[in-house]
């Protein structure tokens, strides 16, 4: 008997385009763990965005409407608050969507999230969502304080007129894929 290997597609996301957030922290090590699943990775979907939202995720859109299309078994994550920052009520319908495809999602960093096991239950996913979507509140807080004080001191806010802003950006309709030289390219 043949059975199909399991279709994996990695998803990462970070907030900002530099060294302490480099994707890469979190695609090698989900690479390796696709790997000791057994999974072949049929898809990377990448975003430098915040987890708050997914309008300005290009990626993590294009990835649903992947999984809506049957093109994968499996996502794997890094951690929860990778795939949203946004409550309980957005993750939980963003999982209900992945599970009425048939898709499954697995957590490199917390061994608990794994829809594959039915027995998990949503209490703790509603939980670890609440959680995400506080730490997204507490980061917005403690930025408007440093803007506020910032502005007090007599600092100009904003990014300095003529400069545009160098970070990668995703277009529409693509996946981006991380090369060596720390360029996305679709």
């Amino acid at each position: 008997m043949n059975s199909k290997p399991l279709r994996a597609v990695i998803y990462g996301r970070v907030s900002k385009n530099d060294e302490s957030q480099d994707p890469l922290n979190q695609l090698k090590p989900l690479r390796d763990y696709a790997k000791a699943l057994q999974a072949e990775i049929v898809g990377e979907y990448v975003d430098l965005a915040s987890g708050g939202g997914s309008v300005d995720r290009v990626n993590f859109l294009r990835m649903f409407d992947d999984a809506d299309k049957g093109k994968f078994d499996l996502v794997l994550i890094w951690a929860l608050d990778r795939l949203s920052r946004e409550g309980i009520s957005n993750t939980l319908a963003y999982l209900a969507r992945l599970k009425r495809n048939g898709i499954a999602l697995k957590s490199l960093q917390e061994s608990w999230l794994d829809t594959r096991d039915e027995s998990l239950g949503q209490l703790l996913i509603a939980i670890f969502s609440w959680v995400a979507a506080q730490e997204r509140q507490r980061i917005r807080e403690r930025t408007l304080a440093g803007l506020e004080r910032a502005k007090q001191a007599g600092k100009r806010l904003g990014r300095p007129s003529g400069k545009k802003d160098s970070r990668p950006r995703a277009k529409s309709g693509y996946y981006l894929r991380y090369v060596k030289d720390k360029k996305y390219s679709p």
